[in-house]
């Protein structure tokens, strides 16, 4: 190969590469839609409400009642894909932003869930470190991760520029709820790509036989605690954590769902002398009116 044809080689290689570089990354500043994810990264707490039920007006009253993101649990409910793609698209423009926790950090589960829109994706019992590469493997477009490029609701919700800018704008959240996962956290917490680990309160009992109070339960949920505050990651549990003084950190927290929010709102609703949704008591709804 004579010293010409090497040097077009190499101008050409190097013209592709840059041009391959350019179409992965923004061609400008970061991009940042994701409102929840900026706040973490501000350092700010962020509370999500858990959404069981298909109904797009119950997702919508939820996600517009000022909680920063919603807990779309598809892991403990009968909830479709196609029922939370109908739901996201419904309410875009919400002030929440759609999380979903999908079954398992499959490729599967994580491509829909990304394709349809969700903003983070929450993997449940993480135990290990390959299950938390595979969270970010597949939440991820190269040259991050593995996610396939096709059709999906995304452009229509986030803009035409979308590939370029999902990346910056995907959470990644780790649950740790076995006695396994926490032995394994701080390997697990090294994993590159990751935005939250979970404490999770319920299955860290129940996996280990013991509760919240108990000396081994909460030398789990300090571990937690410490491992992943040490790598400068968000740390989340419920929402009932959120001002706890004896182990402060958390930023990231899971709200109740539909059915406890209706009974709290009606009581709040029956209580003597209670303001009717924000109106001037005796002054009756106009029927047909936004709520306030």
């Amino acid at each position: 190969m004579t010293a010409k044809r090497i040097v077009l080689f190499v101008l050409v290689g190097t013209m592709m590469g840059h041009a391959q570089q350019d179409w992965r990354k923004p061609t400008g500043p970061v991009k940042i839609y994701n409102t929840a994810k900026q706040k973490l990264m501000d350092g700010k707490q962020i509370v999500g409400v858990t959404i069981s039920s298909p109904d797009p007006n119950i997702y919508c009253a939820a996600a517009n009642s000022g909680f920063d993101y919603t807990w779309i649990e598809m892991q403990h409910s009968p909830l479709t894909y196609s029922d939370v793609a109908k739901m996201i698209w419904a309410c875009r423009g919400a002030s929440a932003m759609p999380f979903i926790r999908v079954p398992d950090a499959t490729e599967s589960d994580i491509q829909k869930a990304t394709d349809i829109g969700a903003l983070g994706i929450i993997v449940p019992t993480v135990d290990t470190v390959e299950k938390a590469e595979a969270a970010v493997k597949w939440s991820k477009y190269p040259p991050v991760g593995r996610r396939s490029q096709g059709n999906g609701q995304y452009g229509a919700l986030y803009g035409n520029d979308y590939r370029q800018t999902a990346n910056d704008n995907m959470v990644v959240v780790i649950m740790i709820e076995t006695p396994i996962g926490v032995a394994n956290a701080e390997k697990i917490a090294s994993v590159p790509g990751i935005d939250v680990i979970f404490a999770a309160s319920t299955d860290l009992g129940n996996f280990s036989g013991t509760k919240q109070g108990d000396k081994e339960y909460e030398a789990m949920v300090t571990k937690i605690h410490d491992v992943t505050l040490e790598h400068r990651l968000a740390l989340g549990g419920p929402q009932a954590w959120k001002d706890r003084a004896e182990r402060p950190g958390f930023t990231f927290f899971q709200a109740p769902g539909e059915p406890q929010l209706i009974k709290l709102g009606a009581q709040a609703n029956l209580a003597p002398s209670a303001p009717q949704g924000g109106r001037q008591t005796g002054v009756a709804a106009t029927e047909g009116a936004e709520p306030r």
